[in-house]
């Protein structure tokens, strides 16, 4: 079986708990082997705990959730230190962090202490406690759920954090057909049921490792930093993509050039990925209208507005 045949696998083998998200899939797909962590936002019941559940399975993940409410705290996450009696030390308890793929669903009901807690081990792959590190498992992502801003108990999440997710995704309301077939499959039974595993924690590291070797010339990444610049010129927003921005569009375009089968990245990668890849790292104005919609917005109309290379 050839690398980009695994990679299809384990898109299938999600799409028998995911029905009719195709793109979602493969997306999340994308920014896993990119090295990204993926924030799901959507109203509740859509499927985005499903989503995660059924990758962990599908790639044989360690895989911890934590339900985040006003009273989760960081030692929760982090892992804190317990004195032993015996050895006359203090040992280090992990907390939930210390798994492969962590699911934070609604991220956005915990405190912002709690919430910071997140980003050490999203970026630099460690938590520390009492002073000490400790390296979180290879491999390890994150995939956050949040409901719409402005829901009950919510609070929105600083910059900082949402400059750390490679993709924020909306998985929406399914199409009617899919609905049926969702409704068939779960009255024969639970549908993560029938999920397997199709690759292992090796087998991920191999693709990864391919992907992060594909050609990237210099026509595509100056084309990504001509986007990426063009949103901090932008006249209606208050703060641009960042450099981290460009390197995980980078990341996740050879990531995509992968799945299709290619050695190299072409401008359709970046315009696949642009919107999910940067509107939620843009900043719009104190007091301006328009939310998570209005920098989609303008995440597209930079899109059409800088003329893409020419590649052969």
């Amino acid at each position: 079986m050839s690398e980009t045949q695994l990679a299809a696998q384990v898109v299938g083998e999600v799409k028998k708990a995911v029905v009719g998200k195709d793109e979602i899939v493969v997306k999340t797909l994308l920014a896993i082997l990119a090295r990204g962590h993926v924030l799901l936002e959507d109203i509740p019941g859509v499927g985005k705990t499903t989503l995660a559940i059924a990758f962990s399975r599908a790639l044989g993940l360690e895989y911890n959730r934590v339900q985040f409410t006003p009273d989760v705290m960081p030692s929760d996450l982090t892992g804190f230190s317990l004195y032993n009696r015996e050895t006359g030390r203090m040992e280090y308890q992990p907390g939930a962090l210390l798994c492969n793929l962590f699911l934070a669903d609604e991220l956005n009901r915990a405190t912002s202490r709690t919430q910071s807690a997140l980003l050490e081990a999203m970026e630099e792959g460690r938590v520390t406690v009492d002073g000490l590190s400790h390296p979180v498992p290879d491999p390890f992502l994150v995939i956050a759920t949040q409901n719409p801003a402005g829901a009950s108990g919510t609070q929105l999440l600083p910059d900082s954090q949402l400059d750390r997710f490679a993709l924020r995704l909306s998985i929406g309301y399914p199409e009617p057909a899919d609905e049926l077939e969702l409704l068939r499959r779960k009255l024969k039974g639970d549908p993560m049921a029938g999920v397997a595993r199709a690759a292992g924690r090796e087998e991920l590291a191999r693709l990864r490792t391919l992907a992060d070797g594909l050609f990237l010339g210099d026509l595509v990444l100056d084309y990504i930093l001509r986007l990426v610049q063009a949103t901090r010129s932008h006249p209606q927003l208050a703060q641009g993509a960042s450099p981290r921005a460009a390197i995980s569009l980078a990341a996740l375009c050879r990531a995509s050039a992968f799945l299709h089968g290619r050695d190299y990245v072409v401008p359709e990668d970046v315009k696949y990925l642009w919107v999910d890849a940067i509107a939620h790292r843009l900043v719009l104005p104190a007091g301006a209208a328009g939310g998570a919609q209005r920098t989609a917005q303008i995440a597209r109309e930079v899109l059409s507005s800088v003329q893409p290379p020419r590649v052969r």
